[in-house]
Parts: structure tokens; C-alpha cells; sequence
């Protein structure tokens, strides 16, 4: 995936698309404030604030008014950033619907054209129900208001009431696809990463089985003609002893020297080719960070993560892949740490990996061991094969699993 690509996706996000159109309403809105500060004639505000103002007896076009309005503006501005930014995993239900609630008033206290965006928001950070309501209280409460402050004839109204619904359902609709959407992309691109990480680990094991041959066929036939070399050698020096035994016995003698010294050759480049037949896991891990965009992915990997016996490569990565890919698409996390060292005393390399993967998602605040799901289970099921070990170390906020196991099997 290209930057370019990934940027795309970035911006394809329904909480970025609702932080530009807020930021391009503000801006709009600004400039129009500029202007009637400048002394330009531009449209008052028309919302509940400047309708208690009329109330009291203030005109719409003072300056106070306008300035109060501004303030409300960016008010509005600023929670919608953030709650478009932190998304579905701010927090519970009724927090987000009361935090909607607070945009909400602070956008008809400005105008009754603001309040679509926060149908969309509550589209996308509300489920489709809840949503779904809010939707149809926003259209009620905004036809209440023109109709109450209207003065023109019943079709004006009936088309009010018609522009409302269309624009508060289209809202609640783009909101509602938007967030299906992006759903589906976090999935794909798990399901995407995932795949092309498991087939770099097939490449390397590939690999390692084709050097384990090349090691086999090495030691059984150039061990086993250079052992019978040897061995005729022997022979040829004691049959030539019987005719010179000073010449004969100090070439074979050499040759004997030569061989054996070869054969100790050939078997020690053996035993560092098979010493050596070690899994790198980076690839693979690169691979899988790479391939989700949505979510942002942090490796911290030491060279133990380039020296892994195959079966240990292999339950890792399946591990990792299921807890970002779980983060990813059940936590809704934006940022996964995996984390990937050696165990051993100071200094050595150490003969134990352990794996930590910590999310920033929703967490699971009422999660306990027995009632983990099928991926929790099938990790620790791989770590225990191997006499190794995961567990849950955090809950909430978050979420973070520890593996430890060890490294050459």
C-alpha cells in the first residue's frame, strides 16, 4: 500500500470527513463574522441565543451577540473534533448520546442549520437504533422551531417540514454508510495484512526447509565419500608400507592428514549451516503493520526476532496476528505497540521470546479468564503447546496480552 493509498484511507475515515466539514462550517462561518465586525451586511444569527436576545429586547445585529454566537461556534467546533476524532471507543453509549446532546445544543444555539452534522456524528458514533432517533428527534425539534417562528402559509410550511427530513436524512444516511464502511475497511485490511504476513512466514520456512536439505544431502554424501577417501587411504598407505615404508607412509601419511582435516571441514560447515537455520519474524510482522491503515501499528523488534526456531515463528505470528486483528476490528483501536525481546540474563542472548501486544481500543473492563473467546483461547492453547504462556495483564483502558515461550523450537 502507497502513502498515497494510505492517505486515501485516511481521509475515506467518517470521524475525518465530519472534522473537515466542521472545520469548513467554522471557517464559513468565521469569515462571515468578519465581515459584519467590518461593518458588511451579513444574515444574523437565527438560533435559540439570538432568540432569547429578540426576547429580552436586543437587536440580532448587535455586536455582543455576535461575538457570543462566535463563541458558541467554536464551542461546537471543538467538541465535534473531538468526538469525531475519538470515535466508538470514548466511551459507553450513554456518555456519547450525552456528549451529542451538549454539540447539539451548542449548534441551535448558533443556528438551526448546524445541528445535521451532529445527526451525522450521532450516525456514526451511536448505534443504528439510538441513532436512528436522534435523527427523527433533530428533524421534529428544528420543523418545531420554523413552524413556531413562521409566519408564511402551510405549503411554505409543508416544504420546511420536507426540506428537514430530507436533509436530516441524508445526514443520518452518509453518517450511517460511512460507518458500515470504514467497519468494513478496518476488516478487510486485518484480513489483508494478516494474510500477507502469514505468507512471509510461509517464504521464510520455505527457505529454511530447502537450506535443512542442502545441509542433509551435504553431510550424507560428501561425509559419507570423504569418510571412505579416507579410509582406502589407510588402506593404500599400509599396502605401499610393504615395499617403502618411509616414502609411501609419509605421503599417505599427508593424505590422511588432508582428508581427515577436510572431512572436519565439511562437518563443522554442517553444523553452522544447521545452527544457523533460524526463522526472521520481521518480515512477516512488517508485513501485517503495513497492511492496516486504519489503525496505526508500532513494532519494537530486537534481534531476537530474526533468530526463531520455526515452530516458535510460527505460533507467534498466528498470536500477533489475532490480537491486532482483534484490536482492529472488535476494539476499535487507532494505535496497537507490539513489542518483541529476548529473555535471557544480562548480557546473553537468552533462549525464551516474549511478546506483548497493547492496544488503545475500548478495553473489556468486565473481562475475566473464563470467559475468554475463541481467539484468546486458541493463543494460550499455541503458547502452552510449545511450554510457554499468555496471559491478560490489562483490561481497560485497553488491552494487553504478554506470550512468553521458548525461542528455538
Amino acid at each position: 500500500m502507497t502513502k498515497f493509498d494510505r492517505l486515501l484511507a485516511r481521509l475515506a475515515e467518517p470521524g475525518v470527513v465530519l472534522r473537515l466539514a466542521a472545520l469548513v462550517v467554522c471557517a464559513m462561518e468565521l469569515v462571515s463574522a468578519g465581515s459584519a465586525l467590518l461593518g458588511a451586511r451579513t444574515e444574523p444569527y437565527d438560533g435559540l441565543v439570538a432568540w432569547v436576545w429578540r426576547q429580552f429586547g436586543g437587536d440580532v445585529n448587535d455586536r455582543l451577540l455576535l461575538l457570543v454566537c462566535v463563541a458558541l461556534l467554536l464551542a461546537f467546533v471543538a467538541l465535534m473534533w473531538r468526538l469525531a476524532r475519538q470515535g466508538q471507543v470514548a466511551a459507553a453509549v450513554n456518555q456519547r448520546l450525552a456528549w451529542l446532546l451538549l454539540v447539539d445544543l451548542l449548534a441551535f444555539g448558533v443556528t438551526p442549520g448546524l445541528p445535521f452534522l451532529v445527526t451525522a456524528l450521532a450516525a456514526v458514533l451511536l448505534p443504528a437504533r439510538l441513532a436512528l432517533g436522534f435523527a427523527a428527534a433533530q428533524v421534529m425539534l428544528n420543523t418545531g422551531m420554523y413552524l413556531y417562528a413562521s409566519t408564511t402559509a402551510w405549503l411554505d410550511q409543508f416544504g420546511m417540514l420536507s426540506s428537514m427530513l430530507a436533509l436530516h436524512g441524508l445526514a443520518f444516511g452518509l453518517g450511517r454508510m460511512a460507518a458500515a464502511e470504514g467497519e468494513k475497511r478496518r476488516w478487510l485490511q486485518a484480513m489483508l495484512a494478516e494474510r500477507l504476513s502469514g505468507e512471509q512466514l510461509l517464504a521464510e520456512q520455505m527457505r529454511y526447509s530447502e537450506r535443512m536439505q542442502i545441509a542433509r544431502e551435504l553431510h550424507d554424501l560428501m561425509g559419507h565419500h570423504l569418510t571412505a577417501l579416507n579410509l582406502q587411504l589407510q588402506l593404500g598407505g599400509a599396502l605401499l608400507a610393504r615395499s617403502d615404508a618411509g616414502g609411501a607412509g609419509q605421503a599417505m601419511g599427508r593424505a590422511e592428514s588432508v582428508a581427515a582435516q577436510l572431512l572436519a571441514d565439511v562437518r563443522e560447515a554442517v553444523s553452522q549451516q544447521r545452527s544457523s537455520q533460524r526463522i526472521d519474524l520481521s518480515a512477516a510482522l512488517d508485513a501485517l503493520a503495513e497492511g492496516i491503515a486504519s489503525t496505526r501499528i508500532d513494532l519494537t523488534l530486537d534481534d531476537a526476532a530474526r533468530d526463531l526456531g520455526p515452530r516458535a515463528a510460527h505460533a507467534l505470528l498466528r498470536c500477533v496476528q489475532e490480537g491486532v486483528t482483534n484490536s482492529v476490528r472488535h476494539a476499535g483501536a487507532r494505535r496497537v505497540r507490539v513489542e518483541l525481546h529476548g529473555i535471557g540474563e544480562e548480557g546473553q542472548e537468552g533462549d525464551e521470546i516474549a511478546v506483548s501486544i497493547d492496544d488503545d481500543g475500548q478495553g473489556a473492563p468486565n473481562w475475566h479468564e473464563g470467559r475468554a473467546g475463541n481467539g484468546l483461547s486458541g493463543m494460550a492453547e499455541r503458547m502452552a503447546e510449545l511450554g510457554g504462556q499468555m496471559r491478560v495483564t490489562r483490561t481497560s483502558p485497553g488491552f494487553r496480552i504478554e506470550l512468553r515461550c521458548p525461542r528455538w523450537v
